[in-house]
């Protein structure tokens, strides 16, 4: 891999002399503004003839011809092979995260089904990093998917759902027992080669092999019915209708144990959703949807940085089919195969099964588009009638939200909520732990989380808001036209909200800054109806965290806050003299007598605790 000389920014560039420097060779290009911020990361088989394309005007999108003309700069790095170009555009585009790349905004972490290592194995819902010598089944699309499936097999095999500490203590069966979800291992009711035998065949029906799970059920019934043994064959026969039951509820299998992902792109008004459905033992797992930022990309473009952004991060398994032909699918492959450990075929399919794969995919991705578009519609045409009933000139693409939660004063907590084009942004919310103000001080409260947040608006953290809602009336709102000037900070429209006379939705009070009287708008009003969607959020929001906060304060002990007196001392003294009551009452020999604790520890504890009570 080598550097080869970027362009400078000391002259003005000219992409004709710069492009006639370059290789016919794979690499990397970096786009650069003049201000130095990175503009597009690329790969390229030869350098030479992709970066040369973006200065024939003739030939580029109106989108791409934007952003070329805010180049200042190009670096490129020639790579050995496209592969290396691949791996280091993935890289490149992860550290900078350039405006105009195709960015996989992923944070999911898929849940699996794990199998433990035990004598008595128990399967349950996992998220994390997988472990030998457990076994995992997966990955699902959703949590809900996962425990669906481990009930359907609680329901087959009986497996046992509870923790090993749970299991190794009991003395009789549970309630998962006498509800015929497990078969009470844990007391002997079922032997452990039994129980193995009920393990193979749900490990056989979560790796595809229905019908040799049938047949085997069907073995043993008949053997158990032939050694009179009714009760043991009745119970395969219900397991073994359950598992047929089970069959016709699978529409989408394969008769093989293919294990292979299918990704479609769908597109509208010029934005992406990638759809990607999980097969696994040919068995259809279910789809889960992805939207990615696009900036300059065609369709096969979008694709193709999804794939080696997604699987670059993950496994992928041994077959990824597509819905459209790729240009770099020979470097996408070696790429995968690399990180996966095996080999990996990427190939769009032309028949049979793995058509309706990728057809299903391709449909449940339109339609996930559809609703995201029809959501941003309507968000839009609210957030529009907002703006023109707060006379903002153009509809607010940014709202802030703030309310206040206590119980009597104890454990205050502000709330920030965030709502823009798409919708809340959840991401941007924020609590506010309040100290430092007399009990129930609602005015005081809400000064001092408009102060903190403001404070780093002003500093350029966060954006500043178009408008910004107080969950309150012209007390709370007076509280807001205060911090604002003090911090010099304009906010276009500042809007308290206030409940009307008997308290019913629809009869909010909107008081503006500045305005003699409130505002009271159409209950069918779309900008109420916005304006009571985002104040219920930051309620919402504001209740959890000062629940939360309540409850950790209540668990509390004054011990918690004794110096050097760690969970375990604090353990001991509880357990020595019966609870905090008797910890109070101790001198201070009983307490130095206690393990761990000795005399200085035990006068600092003294000292603490008749100090506080």
């Amino acid at each position: 891999m080598s550097t080869h000389p970027p362009s400078t920014a000391e002259t003005p560039f000219d992409p004709k002399a710069f492009v006639a420097t370059l290789p016919l060779r794979p690499g990397v290009y970096r786009m650069f503004a003049a201000d130095g911020e990175i503009l597009y990361v690329g790969k390229a088989r030869q350098l030479k003839q992709r970066v040369g394309s973006y200065f024939r005007a003739d030939l580029l999108a109106p989108k791409v011809v934007a952003m070329v003309r805010l180049i200042a700069r190009i670096e490129v790095t020639v790579t050995g092979s496209d592969t290396e170009a691949l791996l280091l555009e993935f890289n490149l585009i992860k550290q900078h995260k350039p405006h105009y790349n195709v960015l996989l905004k992923d944070d999911k972490t898929f849940p699996y089904l794990r199998l433990s290592a035990h004598n008595f194995p128990r399967m349950t819902f996992y998220r994390g990093v997988r472990r030998a010598p457990d076994r995992y089944f997966g990955p699902y699309p959703s949590t809900w998917a996962v425990r669906e499936t481990a009930q359907q097999l609680q329901k087959l095999f009986r497996l046992r759902p509870c923790e090993d500490t749970f299991f190794a203590h009991r003395s009789r069966p549970c309630l998962q027992h006498q509800i015929q979800r497990c078969s009470a291992p844990c007391v002997g009711l079922i032997s452990r080669e039994d129980y193995a035998q009920d393990v193979a065949a749900a490990v056989s029906v979560l790796e595809g092999r229905n019908d040799e799970v049938a047949r085997s059920l069907g073995q043993r019934m008949e053997a158990h019915a032939e050694a009179l043994e009714y009760e043991k064959a009745a119970l395969l026969r219900n397991q073994l209708s359950a598992l047929r039951k089970l069959q016709e509820q699978q529409i989408i299998t394969s008769a093989t144990d293919t294990d292979c992902d299918a990704v479609a792109l769908a597109e509208a008004n010029g934005e992406y959703c990638v759809g990607l459905l999980f097969i696994r033992g040919g068995r259809s797992l279910g789809t889960t949807t992805f939207f990615p930022r696009t900036g300059v990309a065609e369709p096969d473009e979008v694709l193709s940085a999804f794939l080696a952004q997604y699987y670059l991060e993950r496994e992928a398994p041994r077959e990824v089919l597509v819905s459209l032909t790729l240009d770099d699918a020979a470097a996408l492959e070696e790429g995968m195969s690399t990180r996966a450990g095996h080999k990996v075929k990427l190939h769009r399919a032309q028949r049979g099964l793995k058509v309706k794969w990728l057809e299903v995919t391709r449909e449940n991705a339109e339609q996930a588009l559809r609703m995201k578009l029809s959501h941003r519609a309507g968000v839009a045409g609210q957030l529009a009638a907002l703006g023109e009933a707060l006379g903002l000139p153009v509809p607010p693409r940014r709202i802030e939200c703030f309310d206040i939660s206590h119980t009597g004063g104890e454990a205050t907590v502000a709330s920030c909520v965030v709502f823009g084009p798409e919708g809340p942004s959840k991401t941007e919310y924020r609590r506010f732990n309040i100290e430092g103000i007399e009990p129930g001080d609602d005015y005081g409260a809400m000064r001092q989380a408009l102060e903190r947040r403001f404070k780093r608006i002003k500093a350029g953290e966060s954006p500043l808001p178009d408008v910004l809602l107080i969950d309150g009336g012209k007390g709370q709102l007076a509280q807001a036209e205060t911090v604002l000037a003090q911090l010099g900070v304009v906010v276009p429209a500042v809007v308290g909200v206030a409940k009307g006379a008997d308290r019913r939705v629809g009869q909010e009070r909107l008081f503006r800054m500045g305005a003699e009287h409130a505002d009271l708008l159409p209950p069918d009003s779309p900008a109420l109806h916005v304006v009571q969607r985002i104040r219920d959020e930051a309620h919402r929001f504001a209740i959890t965290g000062h629940r939360r906060s309540r409850a950790k304060a209540r668990q509390g002990s004054v011990l918690d806050d004794v110096p050097g007196l760690g969970p375990a001392r604090r353990r001991a003294l509880l357990k020595q003299f019966g609870g905090l009551k008797g910890v109070q009452l101790a001198g201070l020999r009983d307490l130095a007598a206690v393990q761990g604790i000795g005399p200085h520890l035990a006068q600092v504890i003294y000292d603490h605790l008749h100090a506080a009570s």
